[in-house]
């Protein structure tokens, strides 16, 4: 019981930190999300005044008013350089006022970009140059647009950093044999990271490891002797069977005396069969017999 009040008390100060931190992400999201765009005296006359002027230029001022978003877009509206209440607007059709609003387009769609070749050491000293893939999408609008200047040149040099970051922590046999867990480990560090850019990295993958030409050849060397002393053990392990299956043969045959009559004739339509120009004249095993006993 003490050792698990004790644990609790440690572990308390991180559950607190983590729930401060999301906590004053969430805050700040709504904050964005909800703007209470208190503009001001001057702020409001000025838009008192630009719609005063829309509606006496209608119904020409109409085709400057509105704007139409596409289904995978969304528009962050700007009121004398605040986000206007409501949060991103679209897809379809909206309104903003010619002298005071100004927009921005949001691309919603899976955004695929290759990361650059970077030569990395690994753990165990050796130079690769390995590349990849990364596929994201922008998850809140106002996020990527008030957060940060630009999120896709951010999220690509990001991307770059990680795989230096990540490969650096492994040896080259885990690089070769382990990158589906690389990939999986890039998607989480790059996800968290961009999670304040309104940005859900969705998958990172690995596309090519290039070993310098020397180690290359080494491993293959390697490989090679690695199968040609496989090779050999092979090979002796199938001359001791056939010397095993011989040696019995051979006691079979001892114990017959026409099975070696019968191993004979059966050697003689084997060569007949494959080689039809040669003549054999068979030799009755009978007639050396008189010479075997002399």
């Amino acid at each position: 019981m003490h050792r698990d009040n004790e644990e609790v008390a440690m572990n308390k100060p991180q559950r607190l930190e983590r729930q401060t931190g999301s906590s004053k992400k969430e805050s700040y999201n709504e904050a964005l999300q909800n703007v209470d765009y208190n503009l001001g005296i001057c702020g409001w006359l000025l838009v008192l005044l630009s719609l005063i002027l829309t509606v006496i230029t209608l119904p020409v001022s109409i085709w400057m008013c509105t704007k139409i978003v596409k289904e995978y877009e969304r528009a962050i509206i700007f009121r004398l350089g605040r986000i206007l209440r409501g949060g991103a607007k679209g897809p379809g059709l909206f309104f903003i006022l010619p002298c005071t609003d100004s927009f921005i387009n949001v691309d919603m769609r899976t955004i695929t970009f290759d990361i650059p070749p970077q030569e990395v050491l690994t753990k165990d000293s050796v130079t690769v140059s390995v590349d990849g893939v990364v596929y994201y999408r922008v998850q809140n609008a106002i996020l990527a647009v008030a957060n940060i200047t630009n999120a896709d040149a951010a999220t690509r040099l990001l991307a770059q950093t990680t795989l230096r970051n990540v490969l650096g922590t492994k040896s080259l046999a885990e690089i070769l044999s382990d990158r589906e867990e690389i990939a999986h480990s890039m998607q989480s560090s790059l996800d968290d990271a961009t999670d304040d850019w309104g940005i859900k990295v969705e998958r990172v993958e690995i596309k090519d490891v290039k070993l310098p030409t020397q180690l290359q050849r080494a491993m293959a060397a390697e490989a090679e002797a690695s199968r040609e002393a496989r090779a050999k053990v092979i090979a002796a392990e199938g001359e001791m069977k056939a010397s095993r299956a011989l040696k019995e043969a051979s006691l079979v045959i001892a114990e017959s005396p026409s099975a070696l009559q019968l191993r004979y004739l059966q050697t003689l339509n084997t060569i007949a069969a494959e080689k039809n120009s040669t003549i054999i004249f068979p030799l009755p095993l009978d007639i050396l017999q008189g010479f075997l006993k002399g």
